[in-house]
C-alpha cells in the first residue's frame, strides 16, 4: 500500500511540474510582441517662429489644413505663404505646378524648399514650396450631379374646398468646362372642384467656362400660365457670366458658399390666348446664391432672372425664388419657399405680380466629395 501512494504521489507531483512547464512554455509563446512605433507628429513652421505639431491633412486654395488637439474642431488653418518650414511624417500626395503628382513623405529643405521622399522607392526631391499647389487634395469625379426634388401640397374642407399642390426640382451637371442647370416648376388649384391655378415654367441652362471663374452661357426659358391668358412665354438669351464664389473660397461657416452673376441679350416671346402676341429684343439679367450651412443642415437660396427690354426700360418682367431648406435624414429635407413673378406690362385684365408661398418636403442630392 505504501508503495501505491508513493507511486501516486510521484505521478501527481510529475504531472503538476509538467502541466507547470507547459504553461510556462506557452506563457513565452504568447507574450506580446513589441508595439509598432508611433508616428511622428508633423511639423509646421511659420515664418514668425511659431510651431505647430499635428497631423497634416490638406493643402488646397493656399490653406493648408493641420489636424490638432488644441484647436477648434481639432482643425487649424494657416495660408500657405505663412509656412516656411514643413515636416510631413506619413505619405501624402503633393500637387506640383507643372502637373505632376509626387506620393511620399517631407522634410523640411534649405531656401523654402521641400524635400520629398518619394514612395515607394524611397527617392528624395528638392521641391520649392511656392511650386506646391496643393497636398492631399479631395479628388471630385469628372462630372459632379446635384439637384432636388420637392413637392407641397394644401387641402381645405368644410365652409370651402381649396387643393392645392406644387411640384419643383432643378438639376445641374457640372464639369471642369461645361455646367448644365435645369429647374421647373408646376403649380395646380381647385376651389370648389373649380380649377384657379395652373402653371408651369422652367429654365435650361449651359454654361461653357472659358476659364475656372469666367463663363459664356446660352439659355432657354419657357412658362405657361392659363389664368394669365398665357399660351406661352419663351427666352432665348446669351452672354457672359462669372463664377465670383466657389465651394472652399470661404474657410469656417461660409466655406460651402457659391455665387454667380451673368448678364446677356435675349429675344423675348409672349403668346397670349385672346390678347395680342408680343416679342421685344431684352437684356437677361440673373444671378444665384447658394449657402449651405452646419454641414447642408440648414441651406439659404436666392435665383432671379430678369428680363428688361431694350426697346422700352419702363417695361420688364422678373421672376424670383427665395427659400430656405432644412435636411431632415439622408438626403431628405423639408423647407420654405417664395416664389415671385412680377410683369410691369401685363396682358388686359390680369396682375402684375404672383406669389407663391410653399411649404415643402422633399429630396436632395450631390455627388461633390468631401473629407
Amino acid at each position: 500500500m505504501k508503495k501505491v501512494l508513493c507511486w501516486f504521489t510521484l505521478a501527481m507531483a510529475g504531472c503538476l511540474i509538467g502541466q507547470g512547464l507547459s504553461t510556462e512554455a506557452h506563457a513565452q509563446d504568447v507574450s506580446p510582441a513589441a508595439p509598432a512605433a508611433a508616428v511622428a507628429p508633423d511639423v509646421v513652421t511659420l515664418n514668425n517662429g511659431s510651431i505647430i505639431y499635428g497631423e497634416v491633412i490638406e493643402m488646397a486654395g493656399g490653406v493648408l489644413q493641420i489636424k490638432t488637439p488644441t484647436s477648434p474642431d481639432n482643425l487649424m488653418k494657416v495660408n500657405w505663404s505663412d509656412v516656411s518650414k514643413l515636416v510631413v511624417n506619413h505619405p501624402v500626395p503633393f500637387h506640383l505646378k507643372e502637373g505632376s503628382v509626387i506620393m511620399g513623405t517631407a522634410s523640411a529643405g534649405p531656401n523654402g524648399t521641400l524635400n520629398v521622399h518619394a514612395e515607394p522607392l524611397k527617392g528624395m526631391m528638392e521641391v520649392p514650396m511656392d511650386s506646391v499647389t496643393s497636398m492631399n487634395p479631395v479628388v471630385q469625379p469628372p462630372v459632379i450631379y446635384s439637384g432636388s426634388v420637392v413637392g407641397a401640397y394644401s387641402q381645405t374642407t368644410g365652409n370651402s374646398h381649396l387643393r392645392n399642390a406644387s411640384l419643383l426640382g432643378d438639376f445641374v451637371a457640372r464639369s471642369e468646362q461645361l455646367r448644365l442647370s435645369i429647374n421647373g416648376r408646376y403649380v395646380y388649384g381647385e376651389n370648389d372642384n373649380t380649377l384657379v391655378a395652373r402653371n408651369a415654367r422652367g429654365t435650361i441652362k449651359l454654361d461653357f467656362f472659358l476659364t475656372k471663374r469666367f463663363y459664356w452661357f446660352a439659355s432657354a426659358y419657357f412658362e405657361n400660365d392659363r389664368f394669365q391668358d398665357l399660351k406661352m412665354r419663351t427666352a432665348l438669351a446669351t452672354g457672359p457670366g462669372y463664377q465670383f464664389i466657389e465651394r472652399g473660397d470661404f474657410s469656417g461657416i461660409l466655406k460651402d458658399m457659391t455665387f454667380y452673376s451673368e448678364a446677356g441679350v435675349a429675344f423675348f416671346n409672349e403668346d397670349f390666348r385672346t390678347a395680342n402676341d408680343k416679342s421685344s429684343l431684352r437684356a437677361r439679367v440673373s444671378m444665384k446664391w447658394n449657402w449651405p450651412l452646419w454641414d447642408d443642415r440648414v441651406t439659404l437660396y436666392h435665383y432671379n432672372e430678369i428680363f428688361p427690354s431694350l426697346q422700352n426700360s419702363s417695361d420688364f418682367f422678373i421672376t424670383m425664388d427665395n427659400g430656405v431648406r432644412f435636411k431632415i435624414w439622408n438626403g431628405f429635407s423639408s423647407g420654405f419657399q417664395v416664389t415671385t413673378r412680377y410683369n410691369n406690362n401685363p396682358a388686359i385684365g390680369t396682375g402684375d405680380t404672383d406669389n407663391l408661398y410653399l411649404a415643402t418636403l422633399g429630396y436632395n442630392f450631390d455627388t461633390t466629395r468631401k473629407r
